[in-house]
């Protein structure tokens, strides 16, 4: 049996039926990432000795009968900025090289609820602030489809460890693209979900207004299936939403039937600028979705043009916000040499902060300043509300909006 060939219901269900056990499954992975790092270096940490302990753990209490989740002895993976007690979260940076969280993120927790085997943390952009997995301290993450090329960003590690069979699914966070970029340049299946509708507590934040942890799976239904799993509303996190139990049913959503589905294609999102290929698979699912009884629709879609102005301003502003917190005073790195509380600031950040992280705090303590916080800041915030108008507008007509999730 090629493990890899599975995706991660198919091997819960082999687990739960005795066919393989979960410790199997870890070694497999693990013997998967000493073949595979050394060309796509998809993780930062590896935690061999805590997978297989945890596999072992898992195995007992699914003999037992008291595991029963379909994802229970699964291996996966986790991006390197979501807080994991006992093993070092360091959002790819020199500054959080050390550092050791003492606690789990939610979604973490809602995962070991599960049964699911963690077997580390993956490489990203340094705190989240790229698109292709090249800022990294630790060094860039290849694709492994092709090693000549990037695996987008900001979550290239986890799209990568998915792609490459060292997991069989694993956790990201998107911002402006994050998850659903690299899941398409890796030829993987990633979400970003609704903003809400999974708790951000433990989650080392870049724009909090935009933030949201979502899976990267090798198909739609583990994606669906991983997304029930960490969705909940939690009392840590004051930006969660609070939904019906039903809402959280996303594998019910999984159905052949698209007769009457209403799609709507926006002309601004095919305009200058994209691909050719990219255009042409995108309208070529339209049409398949079409065939199946859907009804698609071209329409414009309003002040789309304004959306990266807008979200560059607003990510910018809450980053130089979230990431003041690293000064070297309680924890993360500290420079060895200074003068004072104020050239212990300078230097610690200095040395720290890797170059783009530099660029976009700076660009946001600029607009957050005090002469061009209304002209930039203010002007950002009434225009992301403006689009978000134009969106809802559209979804009063259109069940979905279909689009490339990168042109190039």
């Amino acid at each position: 049996m090629d493990w890899f060939d599975l995706t991660a219901l198919e091997l819960g269900a082999k687990i739960q039926a005795g066919e393989v056990s979960a410790v199997d499954a870890a070694r497999a992975c693990l013997a998967r990432i000493e073949e595979k790092e050394l060309t796509v270096h998809a993780f930062v940490t590896v935690t061999p000795e805590a997978a297989l302990a945890r596999a072992e753990a898992v195995q007992k209490r699914i003999d037992s009968g008291e595991l029963t989740h379909p994802l229970a002895g699964v291996p996966m993976a986790v991006k390197d900025l979501i807080s994991t007690k006992g093993v070092r979260t360091t959002c790819a940076s020199k500054m959080l090289e050390n550092y050791v969280p003492v606690f789990d993120a939610t979604v973490v927790q809602k995962l070991d609820a599960i049964g699911a085997v963690c077997l580390g943390k993956t490489n990203m952009d340094e705190f989240a602030m790229g698109s292709t997995t090249e800022t990294s301290f630790f060094g860039p993450t290849k694709n492994p489809r092709n090693p000549e090329h990037v695996p987008g960003g900001s979550s290239g590690g986890s799209a990568a460890a998915v792609a490459a069979d060292e997991c069989f699914y694993a956790l990201g966070s998107d911002t402006g693209g994050s998850i659903r970029q690299p899941s398409s340049y890796c030829g993987v299946v990633g979400m970003k979900p609704t903003y809400g509708t999974v708790s951000r507590y433990g989650l080392i934040a870049y724009g909090s207004s935009l933030d949201q942890i979502g899976p990267i799976t090798k198909d739609v239904t583990d994606c669906a299936t991983v997304l029930e799993a960490i969705a909940s509303y939690d009392a840590k996190d004051s930006t969660s939403v609070k939904r019906e139990p039903e809402d959280y049913k996303f594998t019910d959503a999984l159905v052949e039937d698209v007769a009457g589905l209403k799609i709507g294609i926006p002309r601004t999102y095919f305009g200058e600028g994209i691909d050719e290929e990219v255009k042409e698979k995108v309208l070529a699912a339209a049409k398949v979705l079409e065939s199946k009884g859907a009804i698609v629709e071209e329409f414009d879609l309003g002040l789309v043009d304004y959306a990266i102005p807008a979200y560059y301003i607003i990510a910018s502003a809450e980053a130089s916000s979230n990431l003041a917190r690293f000064d070297g005073v309680k924890y993360g790195y500290r420079t060895v040499e200074y003068e004072g509380l104020h050239n212990m600031y300078k230097k610690s950040r200095s040395e720290g902060f890797g170059a783009e992280v530099k660029r976009r705090i700076m660009l946001g303590s600029f607009v957050l300043s005090s002469g061009y916080y209304d002209a930039y800041y203010i002007k950002a915030l009434k225009t992301k509300a403006l689009i978000k108008k134009e969106f809802d507008k559209a979804f009063e007509k259109y069940d979905v909006i279909l689009g490339p999730a990168a042109p190039t």
